[in-house]
């Protein structure tokens, strides 16, 4: 097999999401991050996922209290100091976004495909936020524009999902990722390493359990703790192992060689709001994170899909 064949990015050594875009649209494409004011069920009846920030993960995004519109051009004013584009993605990534009727949700979704530049839409969900008529409204927009849906798993061990009080199971993860992908839509799980009580075993299997699926993409960080959540008192009460520096890039640097080449790597890192941060400290510093996996792929000559064109 000739390597220097494959036509991917090799200075990265994976399929980096910025770098597909580009080649689809021509152009830099940004997301916007949007707050559509969406809850979370899993909020509603209990305290929320161990893991989850009071923000729903919508640390950067948008003012809830502003219209998807004025949200957009928020950000893109403060986008627009690094890059230069008028290409974007409208993000939905706060909470649940599918939690609510399909009126309410084609409304926030129209308004944020009308804005100005708007090329698709990525919508950020739980596995079981995806009733049939969610489905038949993404399904939709799946034929409108450019669409992706990410999907929590997280971790594939159900006694992590307990622990983490997620409210849901691998198993409902995976009918949803099946609902999904029998209607043809991107799907981008999302994978947390470093969790509380799990090895690089239970990680790695993760891992091979989201490979065999085949998704469009991935989306992969590390377990970080913010002062004053569920995690950080879990913590002080029982500490558990942070990983390192050195062994999260070992793990994220092997993972990608078992994924095929172009399933599209979103994230391989995570990035706290560093004035709520409190371990691991070495995560506030993306680009570190970044530099050092990429380091160790050159270093160990691999790059995402080696195994699979290995055994062709």
């Amino acid at each position: 097999m000739n390597y220097a064949n494959i036509t991917r990015s090799f200075m990265k050594r994976y399929t980096d999401l910025n770098t597909h875009l580009k080649d689809i649209f021509g152009t830099k494409v940004i997301k916007l991050s949007i707050n559509g004011g969406f809850g979370c069920p899993n909020r509603e009846n209990g305290p929320g996922c161990l893991f989850c920030s009071e923000t729903g993960a919508g640390d950067f995004a948008g003012d809830p209290s502003a219209t998807v519109s004025d949200q957009m051009r928020s950000q893109k004013h403060l986008l627009s100091k690094k890059w230069k584009t008028k290409a974007y993605i409208a993000y939905f990534g706060s909470f649940s976004s599918t939690y609510a009727d399909t009126q309410k949700l084609k409304k926030l979704y129209d308004e944020a495909l009308a804005y100005e530049g708007t090329v698709g839409l990525a919508i950020a969900t739980r596995p079981d936020c995806l009733g049939k008529e969610i489905l038949s409204l993404l399904e939709y927009y799946n034929k409108k524009t450019f669409l992706w849906v990410e999907l929590g798993l997280q971790s594939a061990c159900l006694k992590t999902h307990r622990l983490l009080g997620t409210g849901y199971t691998p198993g409902i993860f995976d009918d949803a990722f099946s609902s999904l992908k029998e209607r043809n839509i991107r799907t981008v799980p999302h994978l947390i390493f470093g969790l509380p009580r799990e090895d690089d075993a239970m990680i790695l299997k993760s891992v091979a359990h989201i490979a065999s699926k085949k998704p469009w993409g991935l989306k992969i960080h590390m377990l970080y703790i913010l002062k004053a959540s569920l995690l950080y008192d879990l913590y002080l009460n029982e500490p558990f192992h942070i990983l390192t520096l050195d062994e999260y890039s070992d793990l994220v640097a092997d993972p990608l060689l078992l994924h095929q080449a172009d399933v599209v790597i979103h994230r391989l890192t995570g990035d706290p709001p560093r004035e709520r941060a409190f371990l691991p400290l070495w995560s506030g510093n993306k680009k570190i994170v970044i530099q050092t996996i990429e380091k160790k792929l050159h270093e160990r000559n691999s790059f995402q899909g080696k195994y699979f064109y290995d055994t062709m």
